[in-house]
């Protein structure tokens, strides 16, 4: 198996940094006859409820402009690495296993030295194996369900040996089979270990393409939000306060769905495995931003907003 990594060139760097300033001055502009057309396949039927917790995490103020194409104000704003533990009645699992012990030796020495200067996260953010045992009760956990496969939300993973992964059968192959792997330590979070692959097999769902229900009750839907990675999923999660849609890295913060603004060139285009098809699914976002709480992975505003009826007592 090839030990490659997907490492961005130094002039893919130049070209993500010029389209930072482009971005800034002339945004990507929404596609209204993409909005238009799509159509609400409704949401699953469920009797079935799940709490979600999420983990404590500090966050770091970042430029708004870095994260949000052409949005200037609020100069700054909160950037994390959320996980997110959801408690379902038949399993409790993890969803995004962000960071590990030790991360810039296991993880982050992989990444080029101009792109770790901008994306390595401060030095008191939490590693996942700390913030589960900061829990009262600590949860048995019985597998982690990563939204993709990139380091920041797998290589958490590193410090939870023996746990079981329920990966995408797309995000798996890419990661695991292709000539190069993304670039953090990701392989190495993965090997070895045992794998539930799954398709989206099921129908549409709200204005997403394709589904999965992970339980088969309608109260844990992965939804297809293809771009950022190839097989880059939502999990939608039915709790007593409402629908929530964990969306992973499909944006980096809720102003993006909001506004319906890509992420910035830089680093976004270096992240971005299809820009356009990212785009797309921001689109499918933005359509249902008042149906489901849409919880970005790096928002932790959006994670406050889980309200005392929806995250678990």
């Amino acid at each position: 198996m090839p030990d490659d990594v997907r490492s961005p060139t130094l002039a893919a760097c130049c070209a993500a940094a010029a389209g930072l300033v482009k971005g800034m001055v002339r945004p990507r502009p929404r596609d209204q006859r993409l909005l238009d057309s799509l159509t609400d396949a409704g949401l699953p039927y469920t009797t079935r409820s799940v709490t979600i917790t999420p983990l404590r995490q500090v966050s770091r103020p970042v430029p708004t402009a870095m994260i949000v194409e052409g949005r200037r104000r609020p100069r700054r704003i909160p950037n994390s690495l959320q996980s997110f533990v959801v408690t379902h009645p038949e399993a409790t699992f993890l969803v995004d296993p962000s960071l590990c012990l030790d991360a810039e030796r296991r993880a982050l020495a992989q990444l080029p030295a101009l792109l770790r200067s901008v994306m390595s996260p401060p030095g008191r953010t939490v590693p996942t194996v700390m913030a589960l045992g900061e829990l009262v009760p600590v949860p048995v956990l019985d597998f982690a369900l990563p939204t993709h496969a990139h380091w920041d939300h797998v290589c958490g993973l590193l410090d939870l040996p023996g746990l079981p992964v329920h990966l995408h059968a797309r995000e798996r192959d890419w990661v695991m089979d292709g000539r190069v792997a993304p670039v953090g330590g990701v392989r190495d979070a993965l090997r070895g270990r045992r794998t539930v692959a799954y398709d989206l097999e099921g129908p549409p769902v709200l204005t997403f393409a394709a589904s999965h229900d992970l339980f088969g009750d309608g109260s844990v839907v992965l939804v297809d939000l293809a771009g950022h990675t190839p097989g880059s999923v939502g999990v939608l999660l039915h709790t007593d306060g409402g629908w929530v849609l964990l969306a992973g890295d499909a944006a980096w913060h809720g102003y993006q769905v909001e506004d319906l603004r890509q992420k910035s060139a830089f680093p976004g285009g270096l992240a971005d495995e299809d820009r356009d098809e990212t785009f797309r699914t921001l689109h499918r976002l933005h359509a249902v931003k008042e149906r489901v709480v849409i919880v970005p992975t790096h928002d932790p505003q959006a994670a406050q907003r889980l309200t005392a009826s929806v995250v678990a007592r």
